[in-house]
């Protein structure tokens, strides 16, 4: 699940905060890198329990219903909504799911303590008029069900301005990775099938070992070889003071041009294009083109010496 994309974001903001911090030491910061990539796939599996939660409120909901009818001595009739809800089929696979179950067992129910914002989301999710919708084509299959919850997420899940204030106060990592984390949950519900039971894998916490070793070798590599990389930076950029160069735009380039000096395997392209993706969100609106111009020469100058064989 973490990918590395969000290694690449993780590496940026630590590579900051490290220059921010004086007296850290290297493996301090090591230690803190691993923390927040864990910490990333905690907030993973943290909103795939809150889709198990809505699904149990409904049940609990539902039930309330019934219970009142017995005691009225009254019988209701038609399509009820917190009943659709409680028997999604896709929702009971997923609070079935061993390997969430299993998360949430030795972490303990997250939610819990936020029941005021889970009753929110709940009502929220109800009264949409993707669920209204729903509802009016009485299609219940299960793709239908898992569909229901895969547009539920993305439109009052994702961007939840009520969720991000929860997030960023139980932890500071999360705010700054819930858009990727958004788009591994996403992929989790559309992996769920019809014949899927409850061994059914979620996304492991890293793809493999080699994105583990990746993310450490980077963060050491951009720390350690910070005066070679920063005197490419000063040769590449004549034209200007160095010292007034943002100082995001010069931890950017920093990584980047590690990156691009460390993995021969990783193609030039997709360094520079994660890295100005990066730039365009955490850095000035005109960081992206200047850091592709100053990079671009360095690279070049770095080939014609025969630095560099990409």
């Amino acid at each position: 699940m973490i990918n590395r994309e969000l290694i690449r974001l993780k590496i940026v903001q630590l590579v900051y905060a490290f220059y921010q911090n004086e007296g850290k030491t290297l493996d301090v910061a090591e230690k803190e890198l691993i923390f927040s990539l864990d910490k990333a796939y905690d907030l993973y599996c943290h909103l795939l329990g809150l889709l198990v939660d809505l699904q149990k409120m409904a049940e609990r909901k539902n039930e309330a219903r019934i219970e009142r009818d017995k005691r009225l001595k009254q019988e209701s009739t038609g399509i009820f909504p917190d009943e659709k809800m409680a028997s999604n089929q896709f929702l009971l696979q997923l609070r079935a799911n061993t390997a969430l179950l299993q998360y949430r067992e030795k972490q303990g129910d997250f939610w819990e303590e936020e029941d005021a914002f889970v009753r929110k989301l709940y009502k929220s999710f109800t009264e949409s008029d993707i669920f209204q919708l729903y509802l009016e084509k009485e299609d219940f299959s299960f793709e239908a069900d898992r569909e229901l919850v895969r547009k539920l997420y993305k439109y009052l899940v994702c961007n939840n301005e009520d969720l991000d204030a929860v997030l960023e106060e139980r932890s500071l990592y999360w705010n700054d990775d819930k858009e990727i984390i958004d788009s591994f949950v996403l992929k989790t519900i559309k992996r769920f099938t019809p014949e899927s039971d409850e061994s059914q894998p979620l996304l492991p916490e890293y793809t493999s070992e080699d994105d583990r070793n990746y993310a450490i070798s980077l963060f050491r590599e951009a720390l350690t070889r910070s005066d070679e990389v920063r005197e490419l930076i000063k040769q590449g950029t004549k034209n200007w003071d160095f010292s007034r160069l943002a100082f995001m735009d010069v931890i950017i380039m920093q990584i980047a041009l590690t990156e691009i000096m460390t993995f021969p395997s990783i193609p030039l392209s997709v360094s520079f294009n994660e890295y100005l993706d990066i730039a365009k969100v955490y850095s000035t609106p005109r960081s992206a083109s200047y850091i592709n111009g100053t990079m671009d020469n360095i690279v070049k100058q770095l080939k014609s010496e025969g630095k560099l064989l990409k």
